[in-house]
């Protein structure tokens, strides 16, 4: 079993002792059963990663000493934002999820013309604070020590109308495109990738039209049309086996 990692909102010091989060001290103490004297390690998104080892634990609490400092990161080469619209059910949850192990640096949740769930006000706060939470969850299990922006809730034309940073490759998956992540020009290294994946339907033409007014390319992964929670996932793969770490140490 490898060792426990927890996020931690507070900046983190060697030789303090800290007192986990009530989420994190219950699935410490009743769902992994930890003892006092187990190690764990703790993140605090500023970087690297801390050993610590717990010193006191009770139902309601668990306190740990910070030992050590490890210079530990596992960020991708290319940083990716993904920019998805609102899909239905719990599909969103999972394309969190999977994005924040595949790499992704930024995760924009977008409505659009064919997004069947529709969310507004305080109903949209909360599901974005569900996704952030999420994303935590996904750097706590994959080893990432960072955690990836999910900004909050707003329409795709909102996005589009936004100027983009200087020099950030922005692609999106349309049916039939006659390029492919092969046939582009790949970002230089340590670049910036915009990746758009529309909701259950795809984009709408104007969409595409908007899009590509905005710097967006049109590309295809294969022969086949891929649904809202396989095209992202497919597309970070990918890039990643192309131009980021799933090449290898050798390449990077």
């Amino acid at each position: 079993m490898s060792t426990p990692r927890f996020y931690c909102l507070e900046p983190l010091v060697i030789g303090s002792r800290y007192v986990l989060p009530d989420a994190a001290a219950r699935h410490a103490s009743r769902a992994l059963r930890l003892r006092v004297g187990d190690d764990l390690v703790l993140f605090d998104g500023a970087g690297g990663e801390y050993v610590a080892r717990i010193a006191v634990l009770d139902r309601d609490q668990v306190s740990v000493d910070v030992m050590e400092w490890c210079d530990v990161e596992c960020e991708a080469p290319i940083e990716v934002t993904l920019v998805q619209a609102l899909q239905a059910g719990e599909k969103m949850d999972m394309t969190v999820q999977k994005a924040v192990e595949l790499g992704a640096r930024r995760i924009v949740p977008v409505t659009s013309q064919r997004s069947t769930v529709r969310l507004a006000g305080e109903r949209a706060v909360r599901r974005v604070e569900h996704w952030r939470g999420v994303a935590i969850a996904a750097c706590e299990q994959c080893g990432r020590n960072r955690v990836p922006e999910v900004s909050a809730l707003q329409s795709l034309e909102q996005w589009l109308g936004k100027s983009p940073n200087s020099g950030v490759l922005r692609l999106m998956l349309v049916p039939g495109s006659e390029q492919t992540l092969a046939s582009i020009a790949p970002p230089a290294p340590g670049g910036k990738v915009d990746v758009l994946i529309g909701a259950e339907g795809g984009l709408a033409p104007d969409e595409v039209e908007r899009a590509e007014l905005a710097g967006f390319v049109s590309i295809r992964l294969g022969p086949r049309i891929l649904r809202t929670e396989t095209a992202g996932l497919a597309v970070l793969a990918a890039m990643q086996c192309l131009w980021g770490d799933f090449r290898g140490m050798d390449h990077v």
